[in-house]
């Protein structure tokens, strides 16, 4: 039997085999396109070294500054409990039971329901309601909401995604470079190089590795959005409610107007409205969040058991 617990604990699981797998990835596409170059093995070792300290340098920068870029992006304006007392309770209540420290609460003047949470830690975090998810959605169905976002507080999400869209920013830059260099260079260094095999799959791995990170980034992504589906539903005890949410939501078929595709994925639901449904799993690969009805099935399964 599928317990609230069962789910949380096989999403984490997951998301970190996941990211393992991703590390793994990345020092594998430095390397070998570092040997491709004409780099010996310890070269190559120490070209993945730097690439590691740059995206540290780059996590670094987006740690303190990517919550008030996202904000600011979205056009979402801060609040205070008189301006949306009901609001402002449930945001204050789930925050005491998950035991996280009160975020600042932000309001977007849209009429498409949606929400996201941002902010590098508990103490410096934020969540965002559209003006639309206000009004469309009744009492319960927002507390769900809220939990989600407080979910993907306390679970890390934001830091998380944040690694992750660096590691990929890198490998993009990377194969990019390694192609420049290839085009624009010298013919004559070809003879430099390890071997022609090491080469052409360093090459094929320039083109293919950038497609294959953002893949491994919207899994991750999907992941998270199941475990805090289900970490959301076990803080309220009434996963029917946040099911009842994501429904609402996904049959809204306005597009957030302040949303693009560099901020969607942070939202409960994809922002990125008025396109057709992915059919197919294939489809389903380039998805920034699980399909609305995986994720009614998994919450409705937890009725009951919490």
């Amino acid at each position: 039997m599928t317990t609230p617990q069962n789910q949380i604990s096989a999403n984490i699981f997951k998301t970190w085999l996941i990211m393992f797998l991703f590390s793994v990835f990345v020092v594998g596409v430095v390397y070998i396109m570092a040997m491709g170059l004409g780099y010996d093995a310890v070269g190559s070792l120490g070209l993945v070294g730097m690439s590691f300290i740059l995206a540290g340098v780059m996590n670094f920068v987006s740690y303190y500054f990517s919550d008030k870029m996202v904000l600011s992006i979205s056009a979402a304006k801060e609040i205070k409990k008189i301006d949306h007392p009901q609001l402002f309770r449930s945001v204050e209540n789930l925050s005491i039971a998950a035991g996280l420290p009160m975020p600042r609460v932000y309001i977007i003047n849209d009429s498409a329901p949606n929400a996201f949470a941002t902010g590098r830690d508990p103490q410096h975090s934020a969540v965002a309601f559209t003006s639309g998810i206000l009004d469309k959605l009744n009492k319960q169905e927002i507390e769900g909401v809220v939990a989600h976002e407080l979910s993907h507080i306390n679970n890390r999400d934001t830091l998380l995604m944040t690694v992750v869209s660096i590691l990929v920013g890198l490998i993009a830059l990377l194969a990019d470079w390694f192609i420049r260099i290839t085009w624009y260079g010298n013919r004559d260094s070809e003879d430099n190089r390890s071997n022609a095999l090491f080469f052409a799959v360093a090459l094929l791995a320039a083109i293919l590795a950038p497609i294959i990170g953002t893949l491994i980034q919207l899994a991750i992504s999907r992941r998270r959005e199941f475990l805090a589906d289900a970490s959301g539903a076990y803080l309220t005890r009434d996963p029917e409610q946040l099911a009842y949410a994501l429904q609402k939501i996904a049959q809204d078929r306005e597009p957030l107007e302040v949303a693009n595709k560099a901020t969607a994925h942070l939202y409960i639901m994809n922002p990125l409205k008025g396109q057709k449904d992915a059919i197919g799993w294939f489809a389903g690969l380039f998805l920034t969040h699980p399909p609305v009805e995986a994720r009614v099935k998994a919450l409705m399964s937890m009725e009951g058991q919490i």
